[in-house]
C-alpha cells in the first residue's frame, strides 16, 4: 500500500532532488541551496551533493539570518559499547526560502538526544542518542579539543559497561 501511495503521490522530495530515499523514509521539509537541495527526512538531513547525515550524527545545527549551519560528526572508533565521535568543520547553507527546514532540523536533532552530560574532569560530552532504524540508544562520546583521547576512551568504556548493566535484558 505504501509503495502504491509513493507511486501515485511521489516521495515528497522536491523536483530535481537526486538522493535515493529508503523505502520507508519520508520527506519532512526541504529548501533550495542554489541549484541543489537540503532535505530533512525521517532518517536524517540530506546535504547538497546529495549525501544523507543521520540525525544522530548532526552534532549541532543553528539558524542565523538566512543560513543553516550544520556541524556533522563522524564515528572515530569505539570505546567498549560507546562510539567516539569527532566533529567536522561546520558547513553553512544559505536558504532563500527556508520553509519548515530550521524547525524540523531543530526538532529532529533534539528528539534524537535522550540524555547528555559534559564531564569536565575527562573533557568530553557523553550523549545517549536514538538512531533511526535501530532499537534502543547508543552512547556517543565527543572529546573536547585538547582532551586526552585515550583517557576519554577508557572512561567511556567504563560508563558504557555501567549503562549496559542498568538496562533490562531483552
Amino acid at each position: 500500500m505504501r509503495e502504491l501511495f509513493r507511486k501515485v503521490f511521489g516521495s515528497g522530495a522536491p523536483e530535481g532532488f537526486t538522493g535515493a530515499l529508503e523505502r520507508d523514509e519520508h520527506v519532512l521539509a526541504s529548501a533550495g541551496v542554489g541549484s541543489e537541495w537540503l532535505v530533512a527526512t525521517t532518517y536524517g538531513l540530506w546535504l547538497p551533493g546529495p549525501r544523507r547525515v543521520g540525525w544522530h550524527l548532526v552534532s549541532k545545527a543553528t539558524w542565523s539570518g538566512n543560513a543553516l549551519a550544520v556541524t556533522e560528526s563522524v564515528e572515530d572508533g569505539t570505546a567498549g559499547a560507546a562510539v567516539v565521535l569527532r566533529d567536522l568543520a561546520p558547513q553553512r547553507f544559505p536558504l532563500e526560502t527556508p520553509g519548515k527546514v530550521p524547525e524540523v532540523v531543530h526538532a529532529r536533532v533534539t528528539a534524537s538526544i535522550k540524555s547528555r552530560d559534559h564531564n569536565e574532569t575527562v573533557g568530553a560530552w557523553f550523549v545517549q542518542r536514538k538512531v533511526t532504524g535501530r532499537d534502543g540508544v547508543v552512547l556517543q562520546v565527543r572529546p573536547d579539543p585538547g582532551a586526552d583521547v585515550e583517557r576519554v576512551r577508557e572512561v567511556a568504556a567504563t560508563v558504557a559497561a555501567k549503562i549496559s548493566k542498568l538496562r533490562p535484558e531483552s
